[in-house]
């Protein structure tokens, strides 16, 4: 099992930046993809980012050129940077991990293996 535990969350005003942090413990030899996806209320739930364990990236297009994902494998962290924030992009952020080594926005759009709680952006105008 993995454990993910999400941070940084919190009220900024449009334009403003935000940095997410997410933990992970446990069998963390597992992991390969890690990724970012946020879910605004009444909304289904999006993939925002993705990294593989060697680093390559994926962003969904609303997202490209304002927000970077990161990890730190040696502290068995992932980032995920926030510029230019909109109001759109106000959601519950959920931190995510996968085993498997396929690398693709249509393998991960569904979701991954494991799930942080998540932690709370909100964009105000």
């Amino acid at each position: 099992q993995v454990q993910l535990v999400e941070s940084g969350g919190g009220l900024v005003q449009a334009g403003g930046s935000l940095r997410l942090s997410c933990a992970a413990s446990g069998s963390i030899f597992s992991i390969n993809a890690m990724g970012w996806y946020r879910q605004a209320p009444g909304k289904e739930r999006e993939l925002v980012a993705v990294i593989s364990r060697g680093g390559t990236t994926l962003y969904a297009d609303s997202v490209k050129g304002r927000f970077t994902i990161s990890r730190d494998n040696a502290k068995n962290t992932l980032y995920l940077q926030m510029n230019s924030l909109k109001p759109e992009d106000t959601a519950m952020y959920y931190c995510a991990a996968d085993r498997r080594t396929l690398f693709s926005v249509g393998a991960f759009r569904g979701g991954m293996d494991y799930w942080g709680k998540g932690t709370l952006v909100t964009v105000s105008s």
